[in-house]
C-alpha cells in the first residue's frame, strides 16, 4: 500500500500540466503523509485536500476515538459502502512524482521509491469527498503490484495514462472500473538507505479498505 509519496512541483505547474485552474493558496509539503494536505485535481481545479478518508472507531467503552485516515482504496472494494458514493460521483486525479514502499527487515526498513521513466509528475487515480472532521479529503486507488516491485509489495497506486485521465474523471462507474489494472510499462526503482520511519514526522496509517 502507499502511505508516502512525493509531489515536487508547485500548484501552478501542476494546473498547467493538467489544464485546470490553480488554487494558489494550496499548501502542501513535497513529501506527503497520511492525514496531511496533498494536491488533488478535481472539479477542474488543482487544490489541496487532506490525504485519507476519516475512519471513526470506538473504544472499549463505546467512546469515539480519534479518526484514522484511510489512505488507500482497493479496486475490488470500490463498490462497497465505504467507497461507493465517492467512486460513483467524486473521482479525482492525484499528481505525484514518486511513491514509496518500506523494504527490508522489520525494524530496519528503508524507503524504496517508485516512479515513471522521464515523468516528473504523473497521475494516479483517486477518490474524494467532504468530511466533517478534516474538510475535503482524498484517497488513492490501489491495484495489483508491478513485477518490478514484486519482492517489496503486491499492491501499487493505479497509474493513469494521459488518455485515461479524462475517462477516470468523467466516465461512468463501469468505464472507470475497466481502467483499474496494473501499469504495464516500465517503472523506475530507487532504493535508498533512508529509514522508513522517523524521516518525515507524519503519522503513517496503514488502513486499506
Amino acid at each position: 500500500m502507499c502511505n508516502l509519496y512525493r509531489m515536487t512541483k508547485g500548484t501552478a505547474e501542476v494546473a498547467k500540466l493538467f489544464e485546470v485552474v490553480a488554487d494558489l493558496s494550496a499548501n502542501y509539503a513535497q513529501e506527503v503523509y497520511p492525514g496531511y494536505p496533498g494536491l488533488v485535481v478535481a472539479q477542474g481545479r488543482a487544490r489541496a485536500m487532506t490525504w485519507g478518508f476519516p475512519l471513526v472507531l470506538k473504544g472499549r467503552q463505546g467512546q469515539p476515538l480519534k479518526p484514522r485516515p484511510v489512505t488507500n482504496a482497493r479496486e475490488d472494494k470500490l463498490l462497497t459502502p465505504f467507497w461507493r458514493d465517492s467512486f460513483a460521483q467524486r473521482r479525482c486525479l492525484v499528481p505525484i512524482s514518486q511513491w514509496a514502499e518500506a523494504e527490508g527487515e522489520k525494524g530496519r526498513m528503508t524507503r524504496t521509491w517508485y516512479g515513471l521513466p522521464d515523468e516528473e509528475v504523473f497521475a494516479v487515480a483517486g477518490l474524494w469527498r467532504p468530511s466533517a472532521e478534516w474538510g475535503d479529503v482524498y484517497t488513492v486507488v490501489m491495484v495489483d503490484g508491478h513485477p518490478q516491485m514484486a519482492q517489496v509489495h503486491d499492491r501499487m497506486p493505479l497509474i493513469l495514462s494521459h488518455a485515461a485521465q479524462q475517462l477516470w474523471l468523467e466516465g461512468d462507474p463501469r468505464e472507470a472500473l475497466a481502467l483499474c489494472r496494473t501499469w504495464e510499462d516500465a517503472i523506475t526503482v530507487e532504493r535508498t538507505d533512508e529509514r522508513w520511519a522517523g524521516g518525515g514526522g507524519g503519522p503513517v496509517q496503514r488502513a486499506l479498505l
